[in-house]
């Protein structure tokens, strides 16, 4: 008799907590699913908008659709100066094929002269980007340099990469990647 309660008071439990599991459940589509800005992988880039080597003001949402390599750096770091030939010859390939490579000098801890004179040096020919205010830098919480986020299609961070120097083969293999990742239209905002 005891042991016939036990069991009627268990199978009780488990349908009341079967029923709550069922009631409390999220709807497909009511979470933000990585819809919210945020510096990690498989969340939205955050938005930005900063002015290049020419004046001209870049804003990264404005990119969607296309993968972009997006590099934080500084003139005086040895392993920025490393891997910026390899991005410039990536960059020279696959921006044809609509991949977008911008540089971001973290110009809080640089001088802009000191970082076009480091371009031109390079004969880097891709968006050049100052953070004057470190308003970026700060958004994508950056500790290192070089620091680069890995931006599909969509707008989402699909990997990062802190340090460096990055080889050309790596970037490669991460850019052709995102290349060959499909666009669904209705994820681009």
């Amino acid at each position: 008799m005891k042991q016939t309660r036990w069991t009627i008071f268990s199978i009780l439990i488990l349908l009341l907590g079967a029923g709550w599991i069922w009631l409390s459940r999220a709807d497909p589509g009511s979470t933000t699913a990585g819809s919210i800005p945020a510096p990690q992988v498989g969340f939205l880039a955050p938005d930005f908008s900063l002015v290049n080597q020419n004046g001209e003001t870049v804003q990264l949402s404005e990119l969607r659709g296309q993968p972009i390599l997006l590099n934080f750096w500084a003139s005086w770091c040895g392993p920025c100066r490393s891997e910026m030939p390899s991005m410039q010859k990536i960059y020279r390939e696959l921006n044809g094929e609509g991949v977008e490579i911008l540089a971001v000098n973290s110009t809080i801890q640089d001088d802009s002269s000191a970082a076009n004179q480091f371009a031109k040096e390079l004969g880097l020919t891709f968006p050049i980007l100052f953070d004057t205010t470190g308003e970026a830098t700060r958004q994508y919480l950056v500790r290192a340099l070089p620091t680069s986020f890995f931006i599909d299609r969509n707008g989402t961070i699909q990997e990062i990469v802190v340090g460096g120097p990055m080889s050309e083969a790596l970037l490669r293999i991460r850019l052709s990647r995102l290349l060959d990742q499909a666009t669904t239209p209705s994820e681009v905002p």
